[in-house]
């Protein structure tokens, strides 16, 4: 309930000040929410670490501060997608490669369109919702209805419809065949069901979602990164699709463990590229990494 009320509290500052006096007061509190957030501080610095580990601890610690402050921004961005329209997007966004979507958006199979917690992957949904994308996004449910209602409203507002994600197989398999759009996040298992890989040289798992969704319908896998510029403007930035093997985009009876694997690992290349270029903006507050035993 705290959080909700906070949120809320964030909400009317976003929505009721000037952008550059939200994202200042955002960045004050993110530095007196830093010297507390001892649990925080702790993840990110070996999350960081294991990236880095050729940085010294002041490197890190730069590192860990940008992190803070750009979460906070991100915050404000979200707490004021009712203000975002076209204007909002040919000012702040630049879009690149999109004939990547729309190639794959043309090829009527459907599209899974795969980002990370990287940058604003929450903003770059809604924009591409405001452009009239047939855009869906499986979340996972937060443990407070008033806070999950508040963020699946938020979402919804300018047309990202929401999955939740234990609702999402059934689900994103029929959007999908109805050729329309659905955002995974690949970044973060949440499941026991996930695919181990190494991760900047260190073992974890990755959600098999994407991958899984690929081989049972045929679709490809578009990757897309929302991600903030050094100016408070952002660049969305579309790869090339990550395609299905041949016998699977035929009949997607043809598929195997081995193909599950192999596009995981084709995708966790590409979070791997983003997390290194954009370090503070990967918001991995949490313990990433498996235990080596």
């Amino acid at each position: 309930m705290f959080n909700y009320i906070l949120y809320r509290i964030g909400q009317f500052v976003a929505l009721h000040l000037p952008i550059k006096l939200a994202y200042a007061i955002a960045v004050l509190s993110s530095d007196l929410h830093y010297i507390f957030a001892d649990k925080d501080r702790l993840t990110l610095t070996q999350n960081l670490r294991a990236i880095f580990p050729e940085k010294s601890k002041k490197e890190i610690r730069r590192l860990k501060i940008r992190t803070f402050r750009n979460f906070a921004k991100y915050l404000v961005d979200f707490f004021r997608f009712e203000m975002l329209d076209k204007d909002y997007i040919k000012k702040f966004v630049t879009i690149k490669d999109i004939r990547y979507l729309d190639g794959a958006m043309a090829a009527g199979k459907g599209v899974i369109l795969l980002t990370a917690h990287i940058g604003n992957w929450e903003l770059g949904g809604v924009v591409l919702a405001v452009l009239g994308y047939p855009f869906w996004a499986v979340a996972l449910p937060h443990k407070y209805k008033k806070v999950n209602d508040f963020f699946n409203t938020q979402r919804e507002i300018k047309g990202v419809k929401v999955i939740p994600s234990n609702k999402a197989v059934r689900q994103s398999l029929t959007l999908i065949k109805e050729n329309k759009l659905v955002a995974l996040v690949g970044d973060r298992d949440f499941s026991r069901e996930g695919i181990l890989v190494d991760f900047f040289n260190k073992t974890t798992s990755l959600p098999n979602g994407p991958a899984a969704f690929a081989l049972k319908t045929g679709a490809p896998i578009v990757p897309g990164f929302m991600v903030r510029n050094p100016d408070d403007t952002f660049t969305l930035q579309f790869e090339k699709p990550l395609m299905p093997p041949a016998a699977v985009q035929r009949d997607p009876a043809n598929t195997n463990e081995d193909q599950l694997k192999e596009i995981t690992e084709q995708y966790k290349v590409i979070i791997e590229k983003y997390i290194l270029q954009y370090p503070d903006q990967w918001y991995m507050f949490r313990t990433f990494w498996k235990e080596e035993k």
